[in-house]
């Protein structure tokens, strides 16, 4: 099920704006381009549902990573301790490239245009779509039909 923004606010409830200003420090830590504040919301939002814990791991993994002065991934994620914290970083960032935050048939998709996984390529290939020009591309206006050929 893919979640429109303002479907998913409902669905998901709001964010706390110190865990969100938190996901996005710990976000931009991790990974190492740019991300889209809104979807950071969401995705908050729903690990936050899934894992009501996961504040206090952000807060232990920034800490980390302010005793490493880390301004990249490389700087400190050796340093984060197998276990509890170590999960939460790998499914954060998990979560920034697939647009789920949780491996099941049912997962919410609170992104998928803008998953990190099809940035890679954005620029030679189609995201995959029932739509053709693309995701959304129903909401698009259709090209002008061409004159019918004649024989």
């Amino acid at each position: 099920m893919l979640l429109s923004p303002e479907i998913s606010a409902q669905t998901l409830g709001a964010v706390a704006p110190e865990v969100s200003s938190n996901f996005m420090d710990v976000s931009s830590l991790l990974i190492d381009h740019h991300l889209d504040p809104e979807v950071g919301a969401r995705m908050a939002a729903a690990m936050l549902r899934i894992n009501p814990e996961i504040a206090q791991d952000i807060g232990a993994i920034i800490d980390i990573a302010k005793k490493k002065n880390a301004r990249i991934v490389e700087d400190f994620f050796a340093d984060i301790p197998e276990g509890r914290l170590k999960d939460t970083a790998l499914a954060i960032i998990s979560a920034w490239y697939t647009g789920v935050v949780e491996n099941s048939a049912n997962a919410e998709v609170f992104a998928f245009e803008t998953a990190l996984m099809y940035q890679p390529t954005h620029d030679v290939m189609t995201i995959p779509t029932y739509a053709i020009s693309g995701p959304n591309g129903w909401n698009a206006e259709a090209p002008a039909l061409g004159d019918m050929p004649t024989f």
